[in-house]
C-alpha cells in the first residue's frame, strides 16, 4: 500500500479490511465534519485504516481483540516544520510524552469530562534508523480505555525534506499484542519512505 504522492510505503496481510479512516481523521483534530478546518486537513493528510475484526469498525482502533491498523501521511504547515521533533514524533496521534499526558489531562479536568484515556505504561521506545536525513521513532505503550486496555505500536518518520510526517499505528488488546508481536513487527518494518525518482 502506498500514500496518494507514492511516498511511503507498508504491507498488511490481506485479511485485514480497509475501512474509510476519515472519522478517525475527525477525532484526532477535533475539526467539525465539511468545516474549513477538515477541508484544510483532507487536502494535507492521506490515511487509511484496516481492521482484522469480522464485523470492521473504526472504534475498533480504541479497543478491539483483533489488530487494527491506522497509517497516515501528513504535509506539515509552516509552524509544524518549524517545531517538529522526535517528542512530537511520539505525540504525533495519542498523547505519549509526559508533556502531552499533563496537556491531555489539563484540557479534560477544564471541560468537566472524565478523560477517555489513562493509566498509560510506556512499553519501549526506540529510534528509527533511515537514510537520506529522514529520522523517526517507534513507541509501544498501552492505555486504559473506558472499561479495556488497549496496546499501540506507533512508528512516526519524518522526511530528510522535515515537510511530511509518515505515522502508522497498530492497536489491539495487550494479550494480542503479546501473542502476534512477530506479525506486528513485520508490518511496522514494512512501514518505510520512497525514493522517488527525479
Amino acid at each position: 500500500m502506498r500514500d496518494r504522492d507514492g511516498t511511503t510505503y507498508f504491507k498488511v496481510p490481506a485479511s485485514f479490511a480497509r475501512i474509510d479512516a476519515y472519522p478517525l481523521e475527525l477525532v484526532f483534530s477535533g475539526d467539525r465534519p465539511g468545516s474549513q478546518a477538515a477541508l484544510e486537513r483532507r487536502r494535507r493528510v492521506w490515511s487509511a485504516a484496516f481492521d482484522q475484526a469480522r464485523e470492521p469498525d473504526v472504534d475498533h482502533l480504541f479497543g478491539s481483540r483483533e489488530p487494527f491498523v491506522y497509517a497516515a501521511v501528513h504535509r506539515l504547515t509552516g509552524p509544524q516544520r518549524d517545531v517538529v521533533s522526535l517528542d512530537r514524533l511520539r505525540d504525533f496521534v495519542l498523547p505519549v510524552t509526559e508533556e502531552s499526558r499533563t496537556a491531555y489531562l489539563g484540557r479534560v479536568l477544564e471541560s468537566g469530562r472524565p478523560p477517555l484515556f489513562s493509566g498509560f505504561e510506556r512499553l519501549s521506545d526506540e529510534p528509527v534508523r533511515l537514510d537520506d536525513g529522514a529520522r523517526g521513532v517507534r513507541v509501544r505503550y498501552s492505555y486504559r480505555i473506558g472499561a479495556g486496555h488497549q496496546t499501540f505500536d506507533q512508528t512516526a518518520i519524518l522526511d530528510g525534506s522535515g515537510s511530511t510526517v509518515s505515522v502508522m499505528l497498530i492497536a489491539c488488546r495487550p494479550d494480542c499484542h503479546v501473542a502476534r508481536r512477530a506479525e506486528f513487527d513485520e508490518i511496522a518494518r514494512s512501514f518505510k519512505l520512497l525514493r522517488l525518482p527525479g
